[in-house]
């Protein structure tokens, strides 16, 4: 009995070794189109909280680079924000999907983005890249330059005059500049593997700090960095139409079109509209997809599947 359980967990290893190798030779065409080309990851979603899902995404950003990738990731943070705000008993208030930040809710902001999130991604990517020397580096849009804002401004129609009204988001920005060079000169070392991690954060000219959207940061880096690929990574499958059902692939027409209508509500508005601009910037395709979902970076870029919803012009 013994001999025979031997025997057929020897073929069963077998059988995963040529699977292994198998799914190896079919990512080959995509690991070439990828070689030494910038991907921006924009991390974020409920998924960040996880301990095991930060990890996997780790090790997939890792992966990624000893796979010839440029990755750059951009996180968010808006979970731990909140948690940290109703600790407070503050209340949060969102206007098409983007957060009204008064002063005291900036400095939470900020201490949660660019403190524990921040350096809690770069530590797991140098941990998960430590035999191989790959190392995260937490960066915000303060640092050299990086991401210069202005104040975003807003306007809501009143359902009853039909009159528009500016709304003020407080201390909300928009990138007007990214300046790219300290980025990019990480991602150039040949002496260094470094991986980008960068929190949404970004100074106005007057020198008034500002809470960005991370999906918009996401996009103008990308834009800055003639990326490849912009990988939204969210806590939903992608975009759906009016019947629920996810959207494989859709042009930057189609995407505004969703907006237009209706279709497409709260979080995944900034979403739609940051790879929008993305594709008109330059970026060749940006793709909305689950973050929670394993190896879903690997899938997508790797295989002829994918995972999400592609946007492209």
């Amino acid at each position: 009995m013994e001999d025979t359980d031997r025997q057929s967990d020897d073929q069963a290893r077998d059988a995963q070794a040529w699977a292994t190798a198998k799914t190896l030779a079919e990512a080959l065409p995509y690991i070439q189109i990828y070689d030494r080309e910038t991907v921006v990851i924009k991390y974020g979603g409920h998924a960040m909280g996880e301990t095991a899902v930060a990890k996997q995404f780790a090790a997939d950003v890792v992966l990624l680079k000893l796979m010839g990738v440029n990755p750059v990731v951009v996180h968010g943070g808006g979970p731990q924000i909140s948690a940290m705000l109703e600790k407070a008993g503050v209340k949060s208030n969102f206007i098409d999907g983007l957060r009204v930040t008064d002063r005291d809710t900036m400095a939470v902001a900020e201490m949660v983005l660019s403190g524990a999130v921040n350096k809690e991604i770069a530590h797991w990517i140098s941990v998960a890249g430590k035999e191989a020397d790959v190392r995260g580096v937490g960066l915000s849009g303060k640092d050299a330059g990086l991401l210069t804002v202005e104040k975003t401004t807003r306007t809501r129609r009143d359902p009853d005059s039909l009159i528009e009204h500016e709304v003020d988001l407080g201390f909300v920005g928009e990138p007007t500049k990214v300046d790219p060079k300290l980025i990019a000169g990480l991602i150039a070392s040949e002496t260094d593997d470094w991986v980008p991690v960068i929190a949404p954060i970004g100074v106005a000219e007057d020198g008034q700090t500002y809470n960005v959207n991370a999906d918009t940061v996401a996009g103008a880096v990308a834009g800055s960095l003639n990326a490849k690929r912009m990988l939204l990574l969210t806590d939903v499958k992608g975009v759906l139409d009016a019947d629920g059902n996810l959207i494989r692939q859709m042009s930057v027409a189609e995407a505004q079109g969703l907006i237009d209508t209706g279709v497409a509500t709260g979080g995944m508005i900034p979403k739609l509209l940051t790879a929008i601009e993305a594709v008109c910037s330059g970026v060749e395709a940006v793709v909305i997809l689950d973050g929670r979902r394993p190896h879903a970076m690997l899938v997508e870029l790797f295989t002829e599947h994918g995972a999400g919803t592609l946007v492209t012009a």
